[in-house]
């Protein structure tokens, strides 16, 4: 039998002259491997036939958006994971899920290497390649984009001599990566940091400066878990997509930045993600409520490692899986219901309630039935001060 390689097959024009390609260079056989994770677009069965159609031995399309959101979306949603600030790692998380359906792929149909169509520019080779070598060490991967200087112009040409299916006329002017979790937007007129983002940048929000009437939502949490919303149960998968699609109506969840990539340069990104800023947003203030004092404080610098570990294309790393129990152990509290606004563009919470809480109204409140007993303070105010009392006298005493 002849060598094979397991090919990352989106159905674009890249990775679909990649298959042809792939074969007359290595003459090796080309497993393609497509991940639905909730990208939308083509259908997966449409997608399966052009691999075939482009050479492909075997298409094999898998159906990932449930395990996606389980076991991907969810822990960054419990990690609060939002990248310097501000981005919830949309493409950093579906990567590890693709691979592990590459590499499971390999095992089955016996392939000896693995391929992707990344540039040698991103963050995504160094995601594709460290997840492959943590999970299969012994398989080797080759990236045309990256390693023969592929571009879009020898891309056509190939696909055009070939006569391949592939339609290469309807070219976007941005390079985008989608999933359920949100959407990126990079490259054209975008790469000028000095140019706003123009509408027909976005799909999954609409204008947040446009007038409309403001949606009310109650999220309920179990231990950590997005379970209901408005009462109605609802999956993971289906808690992201039900919000996307309220949050998006109203513009929640759009980002204009520049950030780090990993390989050393800043990048101007621009990112949607409404399901996951309002996820995130209600999460974090129902912890706020359930999570006790000194574990939330840690927990901060835990998130920001975190989010840092998986941008970075750590996923399957020794420190991200420590970290992952660490942010299991807080979660068993984080059980109740967050109200939220959503409207112009914000997701603001107006409610929450738990039976976890640790908010004692009796305790906060300046009216009648207050039990802190304020006579305590004093003495406390008086020993926490000390220290910085002791040193200031010092210093004055020496100058």
């Amino acid at each position: 039998m002849s060598d094979r390689v397991v090919l990352a097959y989106s159905g674009g024009l890249d990775t679909s002259v990649g298959i042809g390609w792939i074969a007359e260079e290595t003459g090796a056989e080309v497993v393609a491997v497509a991940v639905d994770v909730g990208q939308g677009g083509e259908d997966m069965d449409t997608i399966r036939k052009r691999a075939l159609e482009c050479g492909a031995v075997e298409a094999v399309v898998a159906d990932a958006r449930d395990e996606f959101a389980e076991q991907y979306c969810l822990p960054a949603l419990q990690a609060n994971a939002l990248y310097m600030d501000r981005y919830p790692l949309v493409s950093a998380l579906s990567r590890p899920v693709i691979v592990k359906h590459l590499v499971e792929a390999a095992k089955y149909h016996g392939a000896t290497t693995v391929s992707h169509g990344c540039t040698g520019k991103g963050n995504d080779q160094v995601r594709f390649e460290v997840g492959i070598g943590a999970l299969a060490p012994d398989l080797k991967v080759i990236a045309p984009v990256r390693d023969f200087a592929w571009t879009r112009e020898k891309a056509i040409a190939w696909a055009e001599d070939r006569n391949l299916p592939i339609d290469v006329s309807k070219k976007s002017p941005y390079s985008i990566d989608q999933n359920v979790w949100g959407r990126a937007v990079e490259t054209g007129f975008l790469e000028d940091i000095w140019n706003a983002p123009i509408e027909d940048v976005y799909s999954y929000t609409a204008n947040p400066a446009e007038p409309r009437d403001a949606d009310e939502l109650v999220i309920t949490f179990d231990k950590g878990v997005p379970v209901a919303i408005d009462g109605e149960t609802v999956t993971v998968l289906q808690a992201i997509q039900e919000l996307n699609r309220r949050a998006g109506a109203q513009g929640v969840g759009r980002l204009d930045m520049v950030e780090d990539r990993l390989v050393g340069i800043k990048s101007r990104e621009v990112y949607e993600a409404p399901g996951a800023i309002a996820l995130i947003t209600a999460h974090q203030e129902l912890e706020n409520v359930t999570v006790e004092r000194d574990v939330a404080r840690f927990k901060r610098t835990v998130e920001q490692r975190w989010g840092e570990l998986v941008y970075d294309g750590l996923w399957f790393s020794p420190l991200k899986d420590s970290l992952d129990a660490f942010i299991a152990k807080t979660q068993e509290h984080v059980t109740g219901d967050i109200r939220l606004t959503l409207h112009g563009g914000r997701a603001v919470v107006t409610g929450r309630r738990s039976e976890h809480s640790l908010y004692d109204f009796n305790l906060a409140t300046y009216d009648e039935g207050d039990t802190f007993d304020q006579s305590q303070a004093k003495g406390f105010v008086q020993l926490w001060g000390l220290p910085s009392k002791i040193a200031a006298k010092r210093d004055q005493a020496h100058h």
